[in-house]
């Protein structure tokens, strides 16, 4: 690991020229001419910037069984998420070197975070619970090709020696049916030697709560007094620190944060001290960075690892060892530090309010609900945040739903303080809440229990990838949540 810390640009370069090698004979490299590549800044002259959009229809090829388009060779497994794209789902090639040097050379990479971090780590003494998704291997439609989340394909792919030391078996961890699934990992897991959990926040919540419903303990650290570690990703930590807190009611409980995406295992946090993760650079990704500023121009120009600034918002744009080239992935980040280079994620290019010009971003609203909570001594289950538009008699403002384990007494008193306290994280919200000059006070709704659970259940997004849309420049997500609220 220490030489792409101690060399990273010098890494970058040679994972892209690994990868530009490797695909030089596909349709793509022979389309964009990727035998004239010699040096990193050649790279961004070759092909302009892609999204989903643009290579969708040549995946889809791939997984009717076409060869060499985007990889060499046949590619059998697909990673299916939900994304900022047009489309219900995206899918993204996972090819056996992206399995091997990205997603498993990020899961030796965690491996060895917990043991710098953990005291006294026995994690591979007991068992692991993995909150994966579920597989189909018999679509008509793409005859031989497996398809799944992401954290499934690379369970069902997972050396049987690491799987020995998991909870439950590969046949309750894939099943189709989450809610199921999570009901038999709580009954049967309170047997079990539990040493580590690893997942989205959001349903782990869920699993915990159900762990206590059948035992009747007070904490999981009860049932499971033996474990030491959650492993945390996809969304942010901040609104889940106080619930997990009185799951976990030790300071000896070790939290980590990974960023494992559908398309590639890109950071770890090496240091639980800090919130921020370690940039992955040897393992198969090349990496460019578009400025907040230039997000929505069709041809943005993008900056090179070292051309970075710290502290700035960027959206990522990725190269990879599963055919993606100058992708956009749709994910936001800050820099904390240029060596090693770290990094914290601020959002979804897509999941951000600036109908306004106030550029709210998702770590913004993290952490003002998270502060305000702690002052009104509430627990968060979910939220979400939509604009109120303008209209010939009213000004615009900011509409929120949060769902709440237990609501504060005055609902009004809490949207009062999470107003304030969005300013104080937000100089722009700031300013255009100046005076209620330009957008009015926050509105909070305040939902019901299990209203979010059931709108997701509703949209078919039960499982392990998905997560509830926090920001949106539209009201399509808060509209149809309302209908749930009823």
């Amino acid at each position: 690991m220490n030489y792409f810390i101690q060399h990273p640009i010098e890494s970058q370069a040679k994972e892209l020229k690994k990868i530009l090698r490797s695909a030089t004979d596909t349709e793509w490299g022979r389309r964009y001419g990727f035998e004239r590549y010699k040096k990193t800044m050649d790279w961004k002259q070759l092909l302009p910037i892609q999204d989903y959009d643009s290579i969708k229809s040549d995946i889809l090829r791939m997984m009717k069984g076409e060869r060499d388009v985007l990889w060499p060779g046949r590619v059998k497994y697909y990673a299916k998420s939900s994304g900022t794209t047009s489309d219900k789902s995206k899918y993204i090639p996972v090819t056996e070197i992206n399995h091997r040097n990205c997603h498993t050379k990020g899961g030796w990479r965690l491996l060895t975070a917990i043991y710098d971090n953990v005291k006294d780590p026995k994690i591979v003494e007991g068992k692991s619970i993995l909150l994966a998704g579920s597989l189909a291997s018999d679509l008509k439609e793409f005859p031989g090709s497996v398809v799944g989340d992401v954290s499934a394909v690379i369970y069902q792919r997972t050396h049987p020696i690491a799987v020995n030391r998991m909870f439950p078996d590969k046949d309750i961890a894939l099943l189709p049916d989450f809610e199921k699934k999570l009901d038999l990992i709580a009954s049967e897991g309170i047997k079990a030697d539990i040493r580590m959990v690893a997942g989205t926040p959001t349903w782990a919540v869920v699993l915990f709560k159900k762990v206590l419903e059948y035992t009747g303990k007070q904490n999981i650290l009860e049932v499971w007094p033996k474990m030491q570690a959650f492993v945390h990703g996809a969304v942010s930590f901040v609104p889940y620190r106080q619930p997990f807190r009185e799951f976990f009611p030790t300071d000896d409980f070790s939290y980590i944060e990974t960023y494992n995406a559908s398309e590639g295992y890109f950071a770890v946090q090496n240091d639980i001290a800090k919130s921020d993760m370690l940039l992955l650079l040897d393992n198969g990704v090349f990496y460019e960075f578009i400025p907040m500023e230039d997000w929505d121009k069709e041809n943005p120009e993008t900056l090179f690892l070292e051309e970075v600034e710290l502290y700035k918002n960027y959206a990522m744009v990725i190269t990879t060892n599963s055919g993606l080239f100058r992708y956009r992935i749709g994910d936001t980040v800050r820099f904390t530090s240029l060596f090693p280079f770290k990094i914290v994620i601020t959002g979804r290019t897509k999941q951000f309010i600036n109908v306004f010009g106030e550029e709210v971003m998702v770590s913004n609203t993290d952490a003002a609900l998270s502060e305000t909570c702690k002052q009104f001594n509430v627990k968060v289950v979910d939220y979400t945040v939509a604009p109120v538009f303008l209209t010939a008699s009213g000004k615009g403002g900011h509409e929120w739903m949060i769902e709440f384990e237990k609501s504060p007494e005055n609902p009004d008193a809490f949207a009062k303080q999470l107003d304030d306290n969005l300013k104080k994280v937000n100089s722009d919200y700031e300013a255009k809440r100046y005076n209620d000059l330009a957008l009015e006070p926050l509105k909070l709704n305040v939902a019901k229990p299990g209203t979010f659970f059931n709108w997701m259940k509703f949209k078919n997004k039960i499982g392990a990838q998905q997560k509830v849309p926090r920001l949106a420049n539209h009201r399509e997500y808060l509209d149809e949540l309302k209908t749930f609220n009823t």
